[in-house]
């Protein structure tokens, strides 16, 4: 009877690690921030997410930044603007790049000089459909200054 009762415990448990990861299933790749002077208190987080459900990227938080937001550069007749939105949907499966020019995750308030190769811890928050949150941890490296990534939304 005790070894049912355990193999029951372990099955809920392996279901309910299932379901958990069921939520959105974001993956990240390609992640980067780009590297500040010493006296810069801003800069930009970079990268491409993917969910394998429905989804909405609503916060991402970091440690070095005292305020992390979510930004969008678009054309506002003949000038392009950048401006901080609520979120960002993430279709099923469909890849949104975060870039230069775009979509991106602006770290205002930086505590300290990001240093090429250091690396920026990030907290995404994604919920899904159904109002369920997850976070997803990111380590995003930093880049130099004049570094552009091949296929920025820039170049598009």
């Amino acid at each position: 009877m005790a070894l049912r009762a355990i193999s029951t415990l372990v099955a809920l448990a392996a279901a309910s690690l299932v379901s958990t990861a069921a939520l959105a299933q974001v993956g990240v790749t390609d992640p980067w921030v780009r590297a500040t002077v010493p006296t810069q208190k801003v800069s930009g987080a970079f990268m491409q997410l993917r969910a394998a459900k429905a989804a909405r990227l609503v916060e991402v938080k970091s440690p070095v930044a005292g305020r992390v937001e979510i930004h969008e550069m678009a054309m506002e007749g003949q000038t392009m603007r950048m401006r901080k939105i609520d979120g960002l949907d993430l279709p099923a499966g469909q890849p949104v790049n975060l870039a230069s020019g775009g979509y991106h995750i602006m770290l205002f308030d930086l505590q300290r000089q990001l240093k090429e190769g250091e690396q920026v811890p990030l907290t995404l928050t994604v919920q899904g459909a159904d109002g369920k949150r997850e976070s997803v941890a990111v380590q995003a490296p930093v880049k130099p200054l004049n570094y552009k990534p091949a296929g920025d939304a820039a170049h598009h």
